[in-house]
C-alpha cells in the first residue's frame, strides 16, 4: 500500500486553497484519509481538503478529482502510486469567473445541519470555503424537537466565521406542516435572515411539534415580527405551502427561494404565476440540507460588499439563480430588478449574456411565463450574448434562463435564471385573471382546510387565520 500526497493552490497566485477532493483508486474504489470529513448529497463521493491531502491507495494509477465551488475549472490528474513509499501531486486550480469584479457577490439563503451532524462547526467553516460563497446564512429549526446540530449556534452574524469577503449569519427556519393539506406542505415554510431575537413559535402543528400543538399562528405574523426587527423574509420551496399566496399577495416577502432542496426538480410554475399578478418577488435560492447541491444566488451591489449592501441588492431583485453557469439580463439597457414605465405600447430591447464552465445547450427569454426567444447550441456553447427585440402592449415581466444537458458532480443538470425586470404600461396583463384565479381557487381550498382540518386552541384562533387568507383572497379577486 502507497501514499498518494497532494496540496492544491490557486493556478493565478499560487495560494494554497480549500477543495474537496475524489480520490478513485487503482482498484476503482473512493480513497479518503481516515477521519475525513464527506460531502453531503447526490452524485460522487467527495472529502473536504485543507490545502492539502493525503490518502493510502493500493499500488497502480490513482485518478484526483479536484473541485471548488463553481467559479473553479474542476482538476483532473493521474497518479503513480508505487507499491510502498509515496507519491505527490500539486493541483492547480483556474478560475473562470471573477463575479466580485463586477459587484456579485454569490450566497446560500438556506442550509441546516440535522440530528445526525457530529461535526458542525468543522463542517461549517469548510463548507463556507469551498463552495465561495460571500453569505451564508444556516438557520436554526424545530422539528419534533430533534437536536438538529445547527440549532446550538446563537442568532445572528457569527464574528467567528466572518471576514471582509464573507458573512455568516444565523437565521431562522419558520414552517408549518399540516395533515391533508392543500399543496401538502401546510403554510408552508419562511427563512427569516438577518434577525436579533428568535421568533416564536419557529413552528406549529401537531406533526411537527407536540401532539396537540395549534395550527396557529400563521406564517404573515412571524413574517411581520421579523420584518420589525430589520429581517429579510424569503419564501422557500418553490412556493409550496397554502399560505404562499397569501404573504406574496399582502408584501410580506422580500423573495422567493426556488429549488431549496437537492431532490426538487426544477419547476418555475408557482413563481411564475405569482409574478403574473403584478407582483415583485426576485428569485433565490439554498441548498436546505447540508451543502448538498451546487445552487447559489447571485446578488449584484451598488457598493463594496458589505451583509447589508448585499441584501439591499436582493431586495431591489438584482440577482439570479444557478448551480454553475453565470447569467445577467439587460433591457433597454436597464439592469436586473428595474421597473421601465412606458407611456405607450411598444418594443423593447432584451440583452441576455452567459458564461458557464460546462456547456450550455439553450438560453431562453420568457415574458410573462411564456418563451419569446430561444438560443440552441446542440454543440453546446460556453458562453454567448444575444439581443431580441419584444413586443410590449400590457404590463407584465422579462426574465433569462438557460439549461445545458451536463451533470455536475452532484448529477444534476445546469441551470441558471434571473430575477425579472419589470415593465408598466398602464394595462394589466393578459395572464393576469388567469394566475388570479387560480389562487382564488387555492385560497378557497385552504379555508375549506382550515375550516374542516385545522387545529385550534379557540375560535378566536381559527378565525384570525380565516381572515388573514380572505384579505389574500381580496387582493386576487381584484385582478380578476
Amino acid at each position: 500500500m502507497g501514499t498518494l500526497h497532494g496540496t492544491i493552490t490557486d493556478a493565478a497566485t499560487g495560494q494554497p486553497l480549500d477543495a474537496k477532493i475524489h480520490v478513485l483508486d487503482a482498484m476503482g474504489n473512493f480513497a479518503q484519509p481516515a477521519g475525513a470529513l464527506l460531502k453531503r448529497g447526490t452524485g460522487m463521493p467527495f472529502f473536504f481538503a485543507r490545502n492539502e491531502f493525503e490518502v493510502n491507495a493500493p499500488r497502480g494509477r490513482a485518478e484526483v478529482l479536484v473541485e471548488r465551488g463553481t467559479e473553479y475549472e474542476p482538476a483532473r490528474a493521474v497518479v503513480e502510486v508505487p507499491e510502498k513509499g509515496a507519491a505527490s501531486v500539486e493541483i492547480a486550480l483556474k478560475r473562470w469567473y471573477y463575479p466580485q469584479e463586477n459587484h456579485w457577490y454569490p450566497g446560500n439563503t438556506h442550509i441546516h445541519y440535522d440530528d445526525k451532524e457530529t461535526r458542525p462547526d468543522e463542517r461549517l467553516g469548510v463548507d463556507c470555503s469551498v463552495e465561495g460563497y460571500n453569505v451564508t446564512v444556516v438557520s436554526v429549526l424545530d422539528r419534533r424537537q430533534l437536536p438538529y446540530a445547527s440549532n446550538k449556534y446563537p442568532l445572528g452574524v457569527m464574528n467567528e466565521f466572518t471576514t471582509a469577503h464573507h458573512v455568516l449569519d444565523i437565521g431562522e427556519e419558520n414552517r408549518h406542516y399540516g395533515e391533508s393539506s392543500p399543496w401538502g406542505f401546510g403554510y408552508g415554510h419562511v427563512m427569516f435572515l438577518n434577525i436579533r431575537n428568535l421568533i416564536q413559535p419557529v413552528s406549529r402543528g401537531h406533526i411537527l411539534t407536540a401532539q396537540f400543538d395549534p395550527d396557529y399562528p400563521p406564517l404573515c405574523f412571524c413574517c411581520d415580527e421579523a420584518r420589525e426587527q430589520g429581517g429579510v423574509v424569503i419564501w422557500c420551496h418553490n412556493g409550496r405551502g397554502m399560505e404562499a399566496p397569501v404573504a406574496a399577495a399582502l408584501g410580506k416577502l422580500d423573495a422567493f427561494n426556488l429549488f431549496d432542496p437537492f431532490w426538487m426538480d426544477p419547476e418555475y410554475e408557482l413563481w411564475y404565476q405569482l409574478l403574473d399578478c403584478g407582483l415583485k418577488l426576485p428569485a433565490s435560492t439554498g441548498t436546505d440540507w447540508f451543502v448538498c447541491s451546487n445552487n447559489r444566488v447571485y446578488v449584484q451591489t451598488e457598493e463594496q460588499f458589505s451583509y447589508a449592501s448585499w441584501i439591499k441588492g436582493m431586495k431591489a431583485g438584482r440577482t439570479f439563480i444557478t448551480n454553475g453557469p453565470a447569467l445577467d439580463l439587460k433591457v433597454n439597457g436597464q439592469p436586473l430588478g428595474s421597473e421601465l414605465a412606458l407611456s405607450a405600447e411598444g418594443e423593447l430591447e432584451a440583452e441576455v449574456s452567459f458564461r458557464s464552465y460546462y456547456p450550455v445547450e439553450r438560453a431562453e427569454l420568457v415574458v410573462d411565463g411564456q418563451v419569446v426567444c430561444r438560443e440552441e447550441w446542440p454543440q453546446g456553447k460556453r458562453e454567448g450574448t444575444f439581443r431580441r427585440g419584444f413586443q410590449v402592449e400590457r404590463d407584465g415581466w422579462v426574465a433569462a434562463r438557460l439549461w445545458g444537458d451536463s451533470r455536475d458532480s452532484f448529477g444534476h443538470a445546469i441551470y441558471a435564471h434571473t430575477s425579472p425586470v419589470y415593465f408598466r404600461v398602464g394595462r394589466p396583463s393578459l395572464r393576469r385573471p388567469e394566475s388570479a384565479c387560480f389562487f382564488l381557487g387555492a385560497i378557497d381550498e385552504s379555508l375549506k382546510w382550515i375550516d374542516t382540518w385545522g387545529r385550534y386552541n379557540s375560535d378566536r384562533q381559527r378565525e384570525e387565520v380565516k381572515e388573514l387568507f380572505r384579505r389574500g383572497r381580496e387582493v386576487y379577486a381584484g385582478l380578476v
